[in-house]
């Protein structure tokens, strides 16, 4: 019945989750394309991309056919919102089969959704296969019935997927169209097909991607054991067909956010194209910005930041050619998770912190405008291409995303030097990387290669010594058989109950030794794949490749280093529990005297709610929670609610770390090293919270025995401070208040007596007043303290003289200052300040500016000072004749 066919974004979207339930998919109502630090997915030059494995044989997953509405993301096409076609964010309604079923069911599931689910008219859905897929094409045809003048064959521009990268699952594609205007002729035939549409005839709704074939890095391809399904039906676009409107801004999944613009600008949309772009501009950005916010994403100057920072920003310029004076952003976004809410409830969820987000990204964004505009439109007056430095200058130092510099360019019809911009950028990068290097090199690699030495087998979950056999060593970057006491040495075990640096946690240090030579280790490192290298001291006698050896683990370091490490995910957990779920873990460092912790969050946590969380984590301490530890798939892991959100680039298998057994207060991936129960971590204590970035916060503390020296050291600072106070640490604090009081009104008699003494230098300076050609003129040296009191004394001669030029000079510092002033009247005369101060800075080799009535100048050789003030009222007469 057309009256039971789905028509709203909402129940499109529920009818087709229920149309795969009914096929036996698990549905996830709600999957993003961008969780943060899933190793499952890539951001290529083509936007966002999906990169799920395929699995064969004894390793299926338990869920081999899913059903999602997912939140994706297209980078590639910011610039182009605002026509009635492209969005930066967009539903995709998704099926996917992980070596279950493949193109015959996909291809037939797809006809039915699309005919008799939603109505679509037959003859108006046009398909697309790979040019060498016979079997896709035989299956539309010959099974599904469609007319063969209906199906298109196109080349691997359009319908081949993949790999994500340099390798990996690939395969052809098939798409379905809808036919805008059956009216139009062209088909059969190439012109006018969905391969070939110049005019925008069709539109493709749905895209179904036949993840065959492995692509090696040299190009060669094999059959993959067991291929997948994945497939996309952009919810937007149906939605626009269904509802019979001209765009998708104009479905129910935007109009309500189209409104809400309408309402802040004043401008109706059908106006005018140009404002109705802009519209289409701010909705679709917010929208945008909403949901990136809400996965956790927040503004920054690269990576997925800097996608949203343009996004961002991009909405609020257009917002300002609209008339748009203010803040606006939060009022947006309330209409976005209004309309969005109840299918995605972590928009409701996360709603105070994206708020927080936009409003200190419009904040920083206002200032950058302010700072950055002006030097923009000075480069666009010259009337040539924006130079690289100039637009890396705008995006460095004032926030504007080069997109942004080369559409206002656009607009005053210049270009962008985009090579000098990245120019510029790789500069940077170069200067970064030399500053952080250490190590880790290809060079490093081929050594390690060259030792012929396996992986290494870690011991050290369970026990922190045990026997092993040096398989190599490594002597200066070369592979050696001996070393000597004194040497420096890299040494390889077959096993080792060693930690090597990762996840944020350090390297374990201990000992390594045999019956005839012992060493030092200092650190523990992968250097590369699986090998673990002990950088170690010989401490006496000899070692040699072969020998059998005893590795013993510094136990009270380890333990340490284990308290900081399950107190940093305690604080994980409660931070997000006291903060939001919007908080992500963005670094850690896990050593053996503190801990640091870095985490998306755009504001300072107040001092109350940092009080909360040390509480909260010291009570879970208190609770003495047992800590779980299994080994299982990332797969699984993630599945059953265990966090990983950190960059880390997880194997198929992964070790959990569960805190608290019937209530869980902290589940994540996590291969560091851990407690057994909380009760060991002792006490947690916070010692700093501070900004490192936009939106990214760090707290630094401290546990166990780290805390204890802390907290010691702190109190025997306070006992210091109050024997020299000659009071008691209680009575501290009114001591020093007192003694600041005391301080306060000396510091305001010594003022009131430096203006006074100052005031009584002016008086005696007027009479110095001259006439230079019917000008007063006052040039003379001031006893002032610093350039702020000068400025006093300026103010208050020049009111004083009336009509006069006012030029004073002080020495602050052993440096030369000079300030010049010029009254109202004699600036309509045609005396500048500017001009005048930058004539007396000559003398002591200096130079300044400013306006007509007020221009300061700064130098280097005090000892002509007199000279520069005489050069003032050399200027002045050179005026006058």
């Amino acid at each position: 019945m057309a009256d039971e066919r789905p028509i709203t974004g909402d129940q499109i979207r529920a009818a087709f989750l229920r149309f795969f339930e009914e096929r036996g998919h698990l549905v996830v109502p709600s999957a993003s394309l961008i969780p943060a630090g899933d190793p499952t997915l890539l951001l290529t030059s083509a936007g966002m991309v999906p990169f799920k494995p395929y699995y064969a044989g004894d390793e299926q997953p338990p869920n081999r056919r899913l059903a999602s509405a997912q939140k994706s993301f297209r980078t590639t096409d910011i610039d182009e919102v605002g026509d009635l076609t492209h969005l930066t964010f967009f539903e995709m309604l998704g099926n996917f089969s992980i070596g279950d079923y493949f193109k015959r069911e996909t291809i037939e599931w797809a006809w039915e959704f699309c005919t008799d689910v939603l109505g679509l008219d037959p003859e108006r859905l046009f398909v697309t296969v790979h040019e060498g897929d016979d079997e896709a094409e035989a299956i539309w045809r010959d099974e599904v019935g469609v007319d063969p003048a209906r199906i298109s064959r196109c080349g691997d521009a359009d319908n081949f997927w993949g790999p994500a990268g340099a390798e990996g699952a690939c395969g052809p594609s098939s798409e379905l169209h809808y036919d805008l205007h059956p009216d139009r002729e062209g088909h059969p035939g190439r012109e006018g097909t969905p391969c070939d549409d110049p005019e925008g005839r069709f539109v493709e709704i749905w895209n179904l991607v036949f993840p065959q074939f492995h692509q090696a890095p040299d190009g060669t391809r094999t059959d993959l054991p067991a291929p997948g399904i994945d497939t996309g039906l952009g919810l937007e676009r149906v939605a626009a067909i269904m509802q019979g409107v001209a765009s998708l801004y104009e479905t129910d999944l935007f109009a309500p956010i189209i409104q809400s613009v309408e309402e802040i600008s004043g401008v109706r949309y059908g106006s005018g194209e140009e404002t109705d772009a802009g519209l289409r501009v701010v909705a679709e950005h917010a929208r945008a910005a909403v949901f990136l916010i809400a996965d956790g994403v927040v503004p920054a100057n690269e990576g997925r930041g800097y996608v949203l920072r343009r996004v961002i920003r991009r909405g609020i310029r257009f917002a300002r050619k609209l008339g748009v004076e203010g803040a606006f952003l939060v009022r947006v976004a309330e209409a976005v998770e209004d309309r969005m809410g109840a299918a995605y409830p972590e928009l409701v969820e996360s709603r105070r912190f994206v708020h927080r987000t936009l409003e200190a990204e419009e904040e920083r964004f206002a200032e950058a405008i302010d700072l950055g505009m002006p030097l923009l439109e000075e480069v666009l007056a010259r009337g040539e291409t924006v130079p690289g430095a100039d637009a890396f200058l705008l995006y460095d130092t004032y926030g504007f995303p080069l997109e942004l510099t080369q559409e206002v360019a656009r607009e005053h019809g210049l270009e962008v030097d985009v090579a000098g911009f990245e120019r510029e950028m790789e500069a940077q990068r170069e200067r970064g990387r030399a500053a952080a290097h250490f190590g880790g090199g290809r060079d490093e690699q081929r050594a390690y290669e060259a030792l012929g030495a396996g992986p290494t087998a870690f011991t050290g979950y369970d026990a922190l010594a045990g026997e092993s056999v040096i398989v190599g060593m490594l002597r200066g970057g070369e592979p050696v058989e001996r070393v000597d006491a004194g040497d420096e040495v890299e040494i390889v075990l077959r096993e080792t109950p060693f930690y090597p640096e990762g996840g944020g946690q350090v390297g374990d240090t201990g000992v390594i030794g045999s019956t005839s030579g012992s060493a030092r280790v200092w650190d523990t490192q992968k250097p590369t794949g699986d090998i673990i290298a002990h950088f170690a001291t010989v401490s006496d006698g000899r070692l040699s490749v072969g020998d059998a050896v005893g590795a013993s683990v510094d136990a009270d370091r380890r333990l340490d280093v284990a308290r900081n490490h399950t107190a940093t995910h305690l604080l994980h957990a409660v931070l997000r529990d006291v903060l939001g779920t919007h908080v992500r873990q963005a670094g850690s460092l896990v050593a053996s005297d503190r801990l640091r912790f870095d985490f998306t969050h755009v504001a300072a946590v107040t001092p109350a709610e940092l009080g909360a969380i040390e509480r909260t984590v010291n009570e879970a301490i208190r609770d003495d929670l047992a800590l779980i530890k299994r080994e299982q798939t990332y797969r699984d892991a993630t599945a059953s609610g265990a966090l990983a959100f950190f960059g880390e680039r997880y194997p198929d298998s992964v070790r959990t770390v569960q805190i608290g057994e019937d209530a869980p207060v902290s589940y994540e991936v996590c291969g560091g090293t851990h407690l057994a129960h909380t009760g060991q971590i002792g006490f947690f204590h916070i010692v700093s919270e501070s900004s490192i970035g936009t939106g990214v916060r760090r707290i630094e503390a401290v546990t166990g025995r780290g805390s204890e020296a802390w907290i010691g050291e702190r109190l025997g600072l306070l006992d210091a401070l109050a024997a020299k106070l000659r009071t008691t640490p209680a009575d501290a604090p009114a001591r020093v208040d007192a003694l600041l009081e005391q301080a306060e009104a000396a510091r305001k008699s010594s003022a009131a007596g430096g203006r006074e003494a100052s005031r009584r230098e002016a008086e005696e300076l007027l009479g110095r007043a001259q006439d230079v050609d019917g000008v007063t003129v006052l040039a003379a040296r001031a006893g002032a303290a610093d350039a702020d009191a000068m400025r006093e004394m300026g103010d208050w001669l020049r009111d004083k003289l009336g009509s006069a030029v006012v030029v004073l000079g002080g020495v602050f510092g052993d440096r030369p200052s000079l300030l010049a002033m010029v009254t109202s009247d004699l600036v309509d005369r045609g005396y500048d300040a500017g001009d005048i101060v930058r004539a007396a800075a000559r003398p002591i080799g200096g130079g300044g500016g400013g306006r007509p009535q007020l221009a300061q100048a700064g130098g280097k050789d005090a000892s002509k000072l007199a000279d520069a003030l005489e050069a003032a009222v050399a200027a002045v007469r050179a005026h006058k004749s």
